[in-house]
């Protein structure tokens, strides 16, 4: 008797919760994916598209990566911050050209970017990676604050002179009597590869890729 071919598995997708989903959809759409599991109603964190082979995890934005590198994961959908924050071990082939925004820092009017007679600079922000990098290479000299969240809040009470913070249209900003100071680096959402299932799965994963890279 002959044996039957066992199905392909699954390719694990990883996608962020939140506003990047909603323009996620029609990109899936476009590369011949169906997005309706992602929008089903339910608190399901596993959704399944048995038609086309790929189970979808529903993620934080920041663990997305964690879950690819690893292995949990064959592909990922996650902004550039977080992999410029931290350093994964990931391939990031194609930049979706969705969740733009741009790095930035904030501050009151006029504010300068960086210390007055030699005081240094205090920059509260969740983004503590990023923040050193620039600074340091502009020979700034900082003192870093962690902000989870709230970070507007920082130049208005006094706990930091500027904040570094992701800026999508400024209107919070403008809200708290803040404004963008200094450019750091434009933001986007990135497809992101495990490198050993690129190689293993090369033959599904390269032509998808190529799908999600076309654009219009």
């Amino acid at each position: 008797m002959m044996q039957s071919q066992s199905a392909p598995r699954e390719l694990v997708v990883a996608v962020p919760k939140g506003r990047v989903l909603d323009q996620l959809g029609p990109r899936l759409e476009a590369a011949g994916l169906d997005p309706a599991p992602l929008y089903a109603k339910g608190r399901e964190l596993i959704r399944v598209d048995r038609e086309r082979g790929i189970r979808y995890l529903l993620l934080k934005p920041d663990d997305v990566p964690t879950w690819v590198e690893y292995g949990a994961a064959d592909l990922g959908i996650v902004g550039r911050d977080v992999l410029l924050e931290r350093e994964y071990d990931l391939y990031a082939p194609v930049d979706l050209g969705i969740g733009r925004c741009r790095m930035m820092v904030c501050g009151k009017p006029g504010q300068p970017v960086r210390g007055e007679g030699g005081r240094t600079l205090r920059v509260a922000t969740k983004f503590m990676n990023i923040a050193a990098r620039h600074f340091r290479e502009k020979g700034v000299a900082v003192e870093l604050i962690y902000v989870q969240g709230s970070v507007e809040l920082a130049p208005l009470t006094g706990l930091a002179d500027v904040i570094v913070d992701l800026v999508e249209t400024g209107e919070t900003l403008r809200a708290n009597g803040l404004s963008p100071l200094e450019p750091i680096c434009e933001i986007s959402s990135v497809v992101v590869a495990n490198r050993a299932s690129l190689k293993l799965e090369r033959e599904r994963i390269a032509p998808l890729l190529e799908r999600l890279a076309a654009r219009g």
